[in-house]
């Protein structure tokens, strides 16, 4: 049996955090109270809590963070108008959701989803993400050069990610070969680079992009690794301050990006190298490169080269490595 669909007009009522009888949401959605009823306890099983108090109505616990399409448009108008937004409510994923339509997308088709119910990462483990509380969401773009000079790609988005969360006051990020935004060693971002056409002629890539922003406890349980979110970052170094809307993170984000990709297209990921270096999560660290249960090489970590090749000096001397997961273990 499939999930219920997650009423995303009754959430944008209550996103505010106040009060709304019980009368007035079925006047609103021409239903009846029972089905506004209903539609409450859908809402509670996606983690959110809902007061409910007799001759008050319902409202959430706190107001929620849904994202601004008309805010994110004006942004993008004025700061970046070769971007074309789609927000969605829901999808499984909207890296699968664009690369099913790569031959018709333009370079610069942004899709936003509030809620991925199939979210993906690397290797093809999930990617868990909350409504109000994750962003998710996937870029299309075309290149000149072939597949081949796409090797860093990931790397060269992260560094722009950064950038962006640091223009926004969000400190301290530090970036795990070859995908991954840490804290501290706990991760709160990731990226999924997935590309198409010839290794050496045009090439498209979809480049999916999630970021834990207030990642509700129940969902960090979930996690079986270390995890942190954006909220928890911003609180650190502004105490007191309210963090970024995700409406704001995400237009800067995309203003970021929309700059760094056409630089990417002309430079490759030689004109990202320092920036990646001097948030490398593990320079200096033993590590071992990992495929699958298999055991790559081990080493310290000193770096990365201009193709974006982690670069491991082992017993062996400095090896490239092009694939594979990190682990400190």
């Amino acid at each position: 049996m499939s999930s219920p669909r997650i009423p995303f007009s009754l959430l944008r009522l209550l996103s505010d955090g106040q009060f709304h009888s019980g009368e007035q949401l079925a006047r609103a959605f021409g239903c009846t109270r029972g089905a506004v009823w209903y539609r409450i306890r859908v809402v509670e099983a996606l983690g959110l809590q809902v007061y409910k108090v007799r001759g008050r109505g319902y409202r959430l616990s706190k107001p929620l963070d849904l994202l601004d399409a008309a805010e994110l448009e004006r942004a993008l108008a004025a700061r970046a108008p070769a971007l074309s937004l789609e927000l969605m409510d829901e999808c499984e994923s909207t890296n699968t959701w664009l690369m099913q339509r790569i031959g018709a997308s333009p370079s610069g088709r942004v899709v936003v989803c509030e809620h991925q119910s199939a979210g993906r990462g690397r290797r093809g483990s999930q990617w868990t993400s909350g409504v109000g509380a994750s962003l998710t969401f996937s870029m299309a773009w075309r290149f000149a050069c072939g597949t081949a000079a796409l090797s860093g790609l990931s790397l060269a988005v992260a560094v722009a990610v950064a950038d962006a969360l640091e223009a926004c006051g969000i400190a301290g990020t530090t970036l795990k070969w070859p995908n991954d935004l840490l804290h501290e060693g706990r991760k709160f971002g990731g990226i999924l680079i997935e590309v198409s056409g010839d290794p050496q002629g045009a090439s498209g890539a979809v480049i999916g992009v999630g970021l834990n922003v207030r990642l509700p406890a129940v969902l960090a349980d979930a996690i079986e690794r270390p995890v942190t979110d954006i909220a928890t970052l911003y609180a650190a170094a502004a105490p007191g301050a309210a963090p970024p809307s995700r409406t704001l993170l995400l237009a800067a984000i995309l203003v970021q990006l929309a700059e760094a990709l056409p630089r990417y297209a002309r430079e490759g990921f030689a004109a990202f190298r320092e920036g990646w270096l001097k948030r490398h999560a593990h320079a200096g660290r033993q590590v071992s490169i990992l495929q699958g249960e298999r055991m790559l090489t081990a080493g310290e970590a000193v770096g990365v080269a201009e193709d974006g090749a982690l670069l491991v000096r082992s017993a062996r001397g400095v090896e490239r490595v092009h694939s594979g997961e990190v682990s400190l273990r």
